[in-house]
């Protein structure tokens, strides 16, 4: 029997029918996978958007401020002169009494406040006298309990008397001598008291000697020279041989510094006091300092056949130190025609660091509805940590102080936190 037949039968179930078609899938379920897939889109789209979005970059701000009045506003020079950076306050601290330096602590340069500890002497005598006048203290006080203690029993003796006289118990002499027991007993009290004050007052005078021993800033300023080192004996007398220092340091109130400049005789008609002043350090030949007439001192050199003028600085800044050498002009007053009031000084100021130079311009970054802005400017002269722009920008726009590297125009930014 041939097998031919049973493989075509064979042949044919596995043959695969083309006219049966898959069964469709609803119209339904398909636009529910369409919304659940569009969902699941969006979610991520919000999400990559708010995790790669550019964050506002943290800035520090300030307003733009209008120049100052006084020397910007003058215009002429009427007299030249020349002087030193001098300090109203200035003071070499010493101990108030002698003693030997355990500790200094204290170098050039330091800043240091009012009653802050500068050295201190050895105190072990001063310790062991303070605790001498607490103990004699003490024992006046318990002497007093004592006498006190005896005043009431005398008191208690003489009113016991006093009840016996009407029964002629006691004698009469009896009650005498309980009276003047009494009465000496008082003052005896009342001696002890001022006893005790004495002491207490030597505990005092004492505590004093030894805060001696501590010495402190008279007032806050800087260290400009350190004279005594641990070890060293110091004294507020100056004594023979040298072996015995008479300060431990100098300090200087860096607020009252002042110029003083002698001008000659024949000119001082030309100061004023308030006068505009424009100062230049030798030490900065380029930075000019507002300052003004203080005062004229009424009093001539006669050998030099000049007249002290102090001058007060505008402002302050870390690069004035005294004994500077010192060049003032002392200016006319620029008034306006019509009102006679002074001119406005030009342009605004800005912090230094605020500054950048880009290619060949001066800009500033402003923040400006959460955006960094770049604006180009025209620059002045140098105030102290501040610079002159003249034109570019106006008074209380807020300038971006030490603009990032990084930062761009039209770059999102926000005021940084605290």
């Amino acid at each position: 029997m041939s097998p031919e037949p049973d493989n075509k039968a064979l042949l044919a179930q596995l043959r695969i029918d083309r006219t049966e078609r898959e069964p469709e899938v609803p119209a339904s379920r398909r636009y529910r996978w369409l919304i659940i897939v569009a969902a699941v889109v969006a979610v991520l789209a919000a999400l990559a958007f708010v995790v790669l979005r550019p964050r506002p970059l943290a800035v520090h701000v300030v307003a733009a401020r209008p120049m100052p009045g006084g020397a910007a506003a003058a215009s002429a020079s009427v007299l030249d002169a020349t002087g030193y950076v001098t300090a109203r306050r200035e003071a070499t601290v010493s101990a108030q009494i002698t003693g030997t330096l355990t500790a200094v602590l204290i170098e050039e340069g330091d800043h240091v406040k009012l009653g802050q500890v500068l050295a201190r002497l050895d105190d072990t005598s001063q310790r062991a006298a303070l605790a001498q006048a607490q103990a004699q203290a003490n024992s006046a006080e318990a002497l007093l309990t004592q006498y006190q203690a005896q005043l009431a029993q005398n008191i208690r003796d003489l009113k016991r008397d006093e009840d016996l006289i009407p029964r002629k118990l006691v004698s009469e002499q009896a009650l005498e001598q309980a009276r003047t027991q009494v009465e000496s007993q008082t003052a005896q009290v009342q001696s002890q008291k001022k006893q005790i004050d004495l002491a207490q007052a030597n505990v005092r005078s004492a505590q004093v000697q030894l805060d001696y021993c501590t010495i402190r800033a008279p007032f806050t300023g800087v260290i400009i020279a350190k004279a005594a080192q641990v070890g060293e004996i110091v004294s507020p007398f100056s004594a023979g041989g040298g072996f015995t220092r008479t300060g431990i340091g100098t300090i200087v109130d860096m607020d009252s510094l002042e110029i003083e400049v002698d001008v000659n005789e024949a000119y001082i008609n030309r100061v004023q006091p308030g006068q505009p002043v424009e100062s230049v350090l030798n030490a900065y030949p380029d930075w000019k300092i507002p300052s003004h007439v203080i005062a004229i001192i009424p009093t001539a050199d006669r050998s030099k056949a000049t007249v002290k003028v102090r001058i007060g600085i505008d402002i302050k800044d870390g690069r004035i130190v005294p004994d500077m050498g010192v060049r003032v002009s002392f200016l006319e007053e620029h008034k306006a025609q019509d009102s006679g009031t002074p001119a406005p000084p030009a342009g605004v100021l800005v912090p230094s660091g605020s500054l950048r130079t880009e290619g060949p311009q001066d800009v500033v970054y402003l923040l400006s509805d959460g955006h960094a802005r770049r604006q180009a400017v025209t620059l002045g002269g140098t105030l102290g940590a501040d610079r002159q722009v003249l034109t570019g920008l106006k008074a209380g726009d807020t300038v971006i102080t030490d603009p990032p590297a990084d930062l761009k125009d039209g770059m999102a930014a926000k005021i940084a936190g605290p």
